[in-house]
């Protein structure tokens, strides 16, 4: 076994953990019917992967082979429980003629699917629910999730731990549910996505800015979702605004891969075809007359994206759409975006007093944008010295790379100053 070979395997089984995770995942708890026993089965093929990429080569489908040897897996923990075959004998039978075969990739997008409305049924809390299907179905990790959720990395685990019990002891169907039961779980669904591309939009820790893997899982799956749901307002509003964000994508490093901030931003090269898709969508969701968070968020963003510059961006009406949007979701989160706005439309002064507020919320406590803003609305007023301690605190709390380079960069810009 060389070291070449070795090291090709190691990065086939790390791409494959990005690519693949939700789709082995998602496959072999439809075998398992038991989320424990899916992650375990799945953790030990990604082990076994290590040893036969090395050996054999990277197959030609990684994902293929990787859901075959979980399932195998399942399979061989079911029948020591002697379970497997007393309860789902048919079931044994069409997953032992499955894994010997290539997965038919059209249907893995139904298995994820499934395990998406089974990890937001209903019995479970909103938190659970949402932590659940980013870990499980997302392959977000437990530090990840939990920095998007501002809790700790052992308090989100816990609620991960309690939610999946709840999934067993409930003995909940790993199924997609009727149209009937759609509406109840879509508003965890919704939030699911939302997390799942702001967390590959900027990824919290990490040396890379964007997971483009996270970015294009919830893309495609709010567009599954459309599908299902075409009349549903949120979900249009949803779809929105992750197209006229991701529309910047291309935008917001430079060729050297330095974060840039929106005013810095070429918007000749921001994705014209995406932009005019959001908006269009934007305006089919505010027709319905039944306007949502992501509605309003999707309205935003389309603000910023029809702005021929950040100075021109019209403030007085991002202001008065996160007034809306604080009305339905009252996000302290919501509220320093707000302030943000206030600060462009009314000048640093006009916002500071609510960063300050908003820097003695506890559900902020280690969100480093929270100093970040307030550094530069006091960089803005002149305020060098108290800017360059904020930025220090912000320092302190950020974990992604590109954001670090960037706010070390506005540092020494005033202390320079």
């Amino acid at each position: 076994m060389s070291n070449a070979g070795t090291a090709a395997a190691e990065r086939a089984v790390a791409d494959a953990h990005r690519r693949e995770w939700a789709f082995v995942v998602a496959a072999t708890a439809r075998v398992a019917g038991d989320l424990d026993v899916a992650e375990e089965c799945v953790q030990d093929a990604y082990l076994a992967a290590l040893d036969a990429w090395a050996r054999d080569g990277v197959p030609h489908k990684p994902g293929a082979w990787l859901t075959a040897t979980a399932k195998r897996r399942a399979l061989d923990v079911l029948r020591r429980e002697k379970v497997f075959r007393s309860k789902m004998p048919l079931l044994v039978e069409s997953a032992e003629e499955e894994v010997v075969e290539e997965p038919d990739e059209d249907a893995v997008p139904d298995d994820r699917l499934r395990l998406v409305f089974t990890c937001c049924h209903p019995a479970l809390a909103r938190e659970a629910q949402v932590a659940l299907t980013l870990r499980l179905v997302c392959g977000v990790s437990t530090g990840d999730i939990a920095r998007a959720f501002l809790v700790s990395e052992p308090t989100l685990a816990a609620r991960v731990t309690r939610a999946k019990k709840k999934i067993a002891a409930a003995r909940i169907p790993y199924r997609v549910p009727e149209a009937s039961e759609l509406p109840e779980r879509l508003d965890a669904v919704l939030i699911v996505v939302h997390l799942l591309y702001t967390t590959g939009h900027t990824a919290p820790s990490g040396a890379d800015l964007v997971r483009a893997d996270l970015v294009d899982r919830a893309l495609h799956l709010t567009r599954v979702l459309l599908a299902l749901m075409p009349d549903e307002p949120e979900v249009r509003g949803l779809l929105a605004l992750l197209l006229l964000t991701d529309a910047r994508r291309a935008t917001r490093t430079d060729a050297e891969g330095r974060l840039l901030v929106l005013a810095e931003q070429d918007r000749s090269v921001w994705d014209r075809a995406a932009i005019q898709e959001g908006k269009g969508l934007v305006v089919g969701a505010f027709r319905t007359g039944r306007v949502g968070r992501y509605a309003l968020q999707a309205a935003i963003a389309s603000l910023h994206a029809v702005a021929s510059s950040y100075a021109a961006t019209d403030w007085p009406q991002v202001v008065r759409l996160y007034d809306e949007l604080l009305k339905r979701w009252p996000s302290p989160v919501v509220a320093l975006n707000r302030a943000v706005a206030v600060s462009m439309a009314h000048g640093p002064e006009a916002a500071l007093d609510d960063v300050e507020a908003l820097a003695r919320d506890d559900r902020l406590a280690g969100y480093h944008y929270v100093p970040a803003i307030r550094a530069d609305l006091l960089r803005r007023l002149g305020r060098q010295r108290e800017a360059a301690d904020a930025y220090r605190a912000a320092l302190d709390l950020v974990d992604n790379d590109a954001e670090r380079e960037l706010l070390t960069a506005r540092l020494a810009e005033v202390a320079l100053g």
